[in-house]
């Protein structure tokens, strides 16, 4: 593992989870309490013995480098990194990121300085754990030059992804973005025996991690000007490289919308998740706070995640997940509530920190609030409403789901129904 590179790709704009990104970027979204998700694929790569990596950036990163720089710090003697390399303009190039492969692209000089054969190339913001040595071990011996992870899926989910299909070695023999005219799925249907696995699915969708050779990824992307994987360059490229397919048949969520986060974070909160925050073997890093254990009196939990360094009083909560240093006051009830706790505890700059956290009396349900949010008392925020889309000062709704944006202040009986 010592020859390969990961390259983690830090997304675009991120305008389907805003506002959650109105202040950082896409991987900085806070996830589980105390995770953020750029922790996802950078604990892929240290689990398997990836020790350098490249994390591409380009939109709101203050948030994202002091996270990765706080908390990946290699020692001198393992030669390991993890390195930012956020979007510049330079003699050459004058433009930001394009697309995915452009990213690449444009750092491509310090890809080519690596002393390694293989590139893998990782998504900033999908849930998953993937086998990375497995995963390269299958490249290797396919002799392919590159090597797309798939997953399997039902047919009414293909037109929301890129669609591989295989033969029976499991090259892949086409690729169609995106499939929404029927004719064209019929032709990308896959036999479930060539996925060598006891799968009832006959459609597979790239999941956005790659493995190349590196003299390939470095000859496809010098030789055009092609700005994405998935849409230009994977398509041109299968009928003249060896592309195989690595089937994944496990938990892996595209966390790109208000909807799939929020679903994807309460179920961190049931008794079996899907996603696994409590495996001993391949635990989830993140940044070493040092925060005493939460405090709870008088509560009633059910079906909840309570981070540490939380101050719980006399409140009712239910299938939610409390983040870090969360202060919920008496009376309050939270029922389906992503609440992403707070950076500290007070601040004798900002006046309204003291009051950072939820009121007394509150009533909230189906809501995500980020970071230093302050929600005065008595406030009710229980949509029902049948505008799916609402945009104002204090708040967002997305999906129907009430969004209280970071630093935002809820004043004293408000109610949002």
């Amino acid at each position: 593992m010592k020859n390969i590179l990961a390259v983690i790709l830090g997304g675009g704009q991120g305008t389907r989870l805003y506002p959650l990104t109105k202040f950082r970027a896409k991987p900085a979204v806070p996830i589980g309490g105390k995770f953020r998700l750029i922790d996802i694929p950078i604990s892929n790569c240290l689990h398997w013995g990836v020790r350098k990596i490249f994390v591409l950036t380009q939109f709101n990163t203050a948030s994202l480098h002091r996270h990765i720089t706080n908390t990946y710090k290699f020692d001198g003697f393992s030669k390991g990194f993890c390195q930012i390399l956020a979007a510049q303009q330079t003699i050459e190039n004058k433009k930001w990121y394009q697309g995915t492969a452009d990213a690449v692209r444009q750092n491509i000089h310090f890809i080519k300085n690596q002393d390694v054969d293989f590139v893998v190339i990782l998504s900033g913001d999908q849930l998953y754990r993937i086998n990375l040595l497995e995963f390269c071990d299958f490249h290797r011996n396919s002799w392919a030059d590159i090597t797309i992870a798939s997953k399997p899926i039902p047919r009414n989910q293909a037109s929301s992804f890129g669609i591989l299909k295989i033969d029976e070695n499991k090259k892949i023999i086409d690729f169609v973005e995106k499939p929404l005219d029927n004719n064209v799925l019929d032709g990308m249907f896959t036999p479930a025996e060539y996925f060598g696995e006891n799968i009832r699915e006959n459609f597979l969708a790239s999941m956005g991690i790659y493995v190349f050779n590196k003299d390939v990824l470095v000859s496809l992307l010098e030789e055009n000007d092609k700005a994405d994987f998935g849409k230009q360059i994977i398509p041109d490229t299968i009928r003249r490289c060896r592309v195989h397919s690595y089937i994944f048949n496990d938990y892996w969520e595209d966390i790109g919308t208000i909807k799939s986060f929020f679903e994807a974070n309460l179920d961190f909160a049931s008794p079996v998740p899907k996603f696994n925050f409590y495996d001993e073997d391949v635990p989830i890093f993140t940044h070493a706070r040092f925060l005493p254990g939460s405090k709870i009196k008088d509560c009633q939990i059910d079906h909840a995640l309570i981070s540490e360094g939380s101050i719980l009083e006399g409140s009712k909560i239910s299938h939610a997940v409390v983040g870090i240093r969360s202060i919920v006051r008496e009376g309050a009830m939270l029922e389906r509530v992503i609440m992403m706790g707070a950076d500290f505890y007070s601040d004798k700059k900002n006046s309204f920190a003291k009051s950072i956290g939820i009121g007394h009396n509150c009533f909230i349900r189906n809501a995500i609030i980020d970071k230093n949010v302050n929600i005065g008392n008595n406030v009710v925020i229980d949509y029902k409403g049948n505008e799916r889309d609402v945009q104002c000062d204090e708040y967002c709704i997305v999906d129907g789901i009430v969004v209280i944006p970071k630093n935002g202040s809820i004043p004293d009986n408000t109610r949002i129904e």
